[in-house]
Parts: C-alpha cells; sequence; structure tokens
C-alpha cells in the first residue's frame, strides 16, 4: 500500500473526520470546507471512472461520459486490477444500498 508511506496523526485525524460524519448533508458540507470545487469534482469522477470500467464501458464512452482524461482512466484501471479492491468494495455497497428492498 502506498499510502502507508502517508500514514500518521494528520491522516488518522482526517479519515477520523470522515468516519465522523451522520450523513449526506454533512459530507457536502465538510468537503466543501476542506477541497476546492476541482478537487471535490475530481474525486467524485474517479468513482465514476472506476463504476463504467468495472460495467466494461470503453475508454471512449468514458472519456466522453466524465470528461476524464485518458490518464486518469488509466490510473482508476490500474487501482481496479492492482490496487487494495476498495473500488469494488465500495461500488458493490453502493449497489446494495440503491437496490430496491422486497416489501410485500
Amino acid at each position: 500500500m502506498q499510502i502507508n508511506k502517508l500514514r500518521g496523526k494528520e491522516l488518522d485525524q482526517l479519515f477520523q473526520a470522515v468516519l465522523s460524519l451522520k450523513d449526506l448533508e454533512e459530507c457536502y458540507r465538510f468537503f466543501d470546507d476542506l477541497c476546492t470545487i476541482n478537487e471535490i469534482q475530481s474525486l467524485a469522477q474517479r468513482l465514476d471512472v472506476a463504476r463504467m470500467l468495472r460495467d466494461k464501458n470503453t475508454y471512449h464512452k468514458i472519456e466522453a461520459e466524465t470528461g476524464a482524461s485518458t490518464a486518469t482512466i488509466s490510473r482508476v484501471k490500474r487501482c481496479l486490477n492492482y490496487g487494495n479492491d476498495t473500488y469494488e468494495m465500495v461500488l458493490a455497497r453502493l449497489q446494495e444500498d440503491n437496490s430496491p428492498t422486497e416489501q410485500e
């Protein structure tokens, strides 16, 4: 894990702060204070690229729909193939959260 190079009290504090957020509105407010609009959009774009790669979309389609560069798409693909499997974990959880529940 490359993130181990950064591991320390500052990063622990940041991640604990993210984990302390209680809902979507708190996330919007926290990230608005923490990041620039471009930084937030870049993070969101990478997750969307990961979703589209997982769904077997072509680079051309991903580039057209997300505006991501081929370098960004390649980086995300490398993480999907050789990373920590967290894109897959998060995307699966999001899909579970958005799947209709059976109530009858």
